[in-house]
């Protein structure tokens, strides 16, 4: 239709008197408006929709935190539900949670928790022992859909949680079949956040696409590899929290994308910035950089059921042949340390003393040739997104192939989409694949048992590595109280992994993050996931 050619003199009046008004009240600040949508960044002005983009590296695989085991889908759950105790906003410590306090029995196998009263959850549910108690029958009831709970909480097939109650509303209590060291550690783990019973009940299945917890965020919408949004929820149980009232977070592959995006305005944080980019993001005065506290491993898996792997001096040799301090120097630019061990040094319990593998190309050739290595080509498998461990898993997994073509193996890289990528090599069917951990609770035993024992594989053992005698130590381990005999346990396994040599462990890295100034009161917390709780924007 064509426009009217005129109007009424009293509309045209009301107009410029409108336009009159607006230019007196309004401000020239360009940073005013909010910005609803997964293109652009946002800085609200005052009375605006503080709404925070978030550039990542790549999507979440599932949003129900039981299922997941991948450090995209809890950057998410992370923020839509919460779990009995929590740690510290910048560390490891046990604070309390939607519990306000817990009570060990003296003999470790009985927890008391006093929950908080008046939550509810996103959906309308009450928050009480009731729905605890229905979210761990939950993940007792089908172990092998619940790969962190078989991790932490199951010990050669057995329940370490023998039963769960609730003693009136607000009183739930666990009883342990053993103690547990890290009990508490555990159950303050991203996997073991509180769904609504009604939820899970009603479709189990859509809880990992249409999530619902207690957190300070509520769920929007996911477009499959382009962006999830939350929103501020309402009805949160500490007042005045959280401060932003939107965040999107969008997927960027690329790390050079991530940057220009962040470069040029149109998000506010940016995950898995390259090291060589800090000095880029430290020379913008509209930008700041963020360095997470270290506490993860980068490694390259070698699946022990598969040959060559099958055999440990080949497995051996291959650790020889990795240059890892050039790695270092190639791709984290000073912001890692090489690894010989599956943890990281500020875990209690790192074996200062393990000798572990220096590059020596003539030592894996004689392994090589002890073994009757018999030259087939192996799959070498790149990670297709960075993360902190691994800000570049192509081009680590080109100079690792130069590596190992250097002592006559010779390799293919492959790669698959994330999910798929994890999903196939925790079915062990990868010759060699590169992965990384970032530790959930501080403990060693989130390292050691976690990844490398026999109990695990099929969850967090990709590389389906199984030695009795480790077996023993590290159950052991999980029941020692005494800090001291349970270091000395975990150097024991450290030792025994290291001759074994089921990963090549490459580096420790210090992740980086970067973001625009007008974003404060943002913690990067060790564990790889942040609460963005606190977080606003000026």
């Amino acid at each position: 239709m064509k426009k009217k050619k005129f109007l009424t003199l009293g509309v045209m009046l009301l107009l410029i008197l409108s336009t009159i008004l607006a230019a007196c009240g309004g401000s020239d600040d360009k940073d005013s408006g909010s910005k609803d949508n997964a293109s652009g960044g946002n800085s609200a002005g005052s009375g605006g929709e503080k709404t925070l983009v978030y550039g990542r590296g790549g999507d979440s695989v599932a949003l129900d935190p039981a299922v997941v085991t991948d450090g995209e889908s809890f950057s998410i759950t992370g923020n839509i539900y919460e779990t009995l105790v929590s740690f510290g906003q910048k560390d490891m410590t046990i604070n309390p949670g939607l519990a306000e306090s817990w009570e060990p029995s003296e003999d470790g196998l009985t927890y008391t928790f006093k929950l908080k009263e008046g939550v509810k959850f996103h959906d309308g549910t009450d928050f009480n022992a009731e729905a605890v108690v229905k979210n761990v029958e939950r993940w007792k009831a089908s172990t092998d859909k619940f790969p962190y709970y078989s991790s932490q909480f199951t010990v050669s097939g057995e329940h370490v949680i023998e039963s769960v109650t609730a003693d009136g509303d607000y009183t739930v209590v666990f009883k342990l079949s053993q103690p547990q060291a890290p009990f508490l550690k555990n159950i303050a783990m991203s996997p073991f956040a509180i769904a609504s019973p009604t939820a899970f009940e009603a479709d189990e299945e859509g809880l990992s696409t249409q999530p619902v917890g207690t957190g300070p965020f509520k769920f929007v919408s996911w477009v499959r590899n382009d962006a999830i949004t939350i929103e501020k929820n309402p009805d949160y149980h500490i007042d005045g929290l959280p401060k932003l009232d939107k965040v999107i977070y969008r997927s960027i592959p690329e790390n050079s994308a991530r940057l220009n995006e962040l470069l040029a305005g149109n998000i506010d944080v940016a995950d898995g910035i390259n090291p060589s980019d800090k000095a880029t993001i430290e020379g913008d005065a509209n930008l700041q950089l963020i360095e997470r506290p270290s506490m993860n491993v980068g490694y390259l898996g070698l699946t022990v059921t598969r040959p060559p792997f099958d055999n440990v001096k080949v497995r051996q040799a291959v650790n020889y042949a990795i240059d890892k301090q050039t790695i270092v120097d190639a791709f984290y630019e000073g912001l890692a340390e090489p690894a010989k061990n599956p943890m990281p040094p500020v875990i209690a319990g790192y074996n200062e003393d393990t000798v572990g593998y220096e590059y020596d190309p003539e030592k894996a050739k004689a392994l090589l040739a002890e073994a009757g290595y018999d030259g087939k080509e192996i799959e070498l498998w790149a990670m297709p997104v960075p993360r902190p461990y691994m800000p570049d898993g192509q081009k680590i997994a080109e100079a690792i192939q130069k590596n190992l073509e250097d002592v006559g193996i010779k390799s293919k890289i492959v790669s698959f989409e994330w999910a798929t990528y994890l999903e196939k090599a925790q079915n062990g069917e990868a010759d060699a694949f590169l992965l990384g951990w970032t530790g959930d609770n501080g403990d060693a035993d989130n390292f050691l048992y976690t990844l490398l024992d026999a109990d695990n594989i099929g969850s967090n053992n990709y590389t389906f590595y199984d030695n009795p005698e480790l077996h023993k130590i590290l159950v052991a381990a999980q029941t020692e109280i005494d800090e001291d005999k349970r270091n000395e346990l975990y150097k024991q396994a450290q030792e025994i992994i290291s001759e074994d040599a089921p990963w090549v462990p490459i580096a420790h890295s210090t992740p980086i993050l970067g973001a625009s100034t007008k974003v404060v009161n943002y913690s990067a917390h060790p564990k790889g996931s942040d609460r963005l709780v606190e977080v606003d924007l000026q």
